[in-house]
């Protein structure tokens, strides 16, 4: 297993530079790999539903990628994306690829009422 901080160059442009990005090699083959993250009951054991905003995946490629939002256990309750990409490799192993997006959570945090904002007045 080895850990890399940089994504694989043909990702650059889905990656952006505030995602965390944690890339393993297994020995296990890409189905093994994709049932522990698509199994609940599998993927309980290491991604607990209470970490998640929903417990179906919000999109999945079969074999391939899976995303789940998930959403802190504490105030203020941050969302984020983890994407799970599965690929085989050379010697029948697998590449996994864990990506964790933040989500845009700046237009669901509430505004203050003073926001101190500069407000136009018309002169009488």
């Amino acid at each position: 297993m080895s850990d890399a901080v940089k994504p694989d160059p043909s990702d650059a442009d889905l990656v952006l530079k505030t995602d965390l990005v944690l890339e393993y090699e297994f020995d296990a083959p890409p189905a093994k790999v994709w049932r522990a993250v698509t199994i609940p009951a599998l993927r309980e054991r290491w991604l607990p539903d209470c970490d998640l905003a929903g417990a179906e995946p919000e999109t999945s490629i079969p074999g391939q990628e899976v995303r789940y939002r998930l959403r802190d256990s504490e105030p203020p309750f941050r969302e984020s994306h983890v994407i799970f990409r599965i690929e085989p490799t050379e010697d029948g192993g697998t590449r996994f690829r864990i990506i964790q997006q933040a989500c845009d959570i700046g237009m669901k945090l509430p505004q203050p009422a003073n926001s101190n904002g500069c407000l136009m007045r018309a002169a009488a």
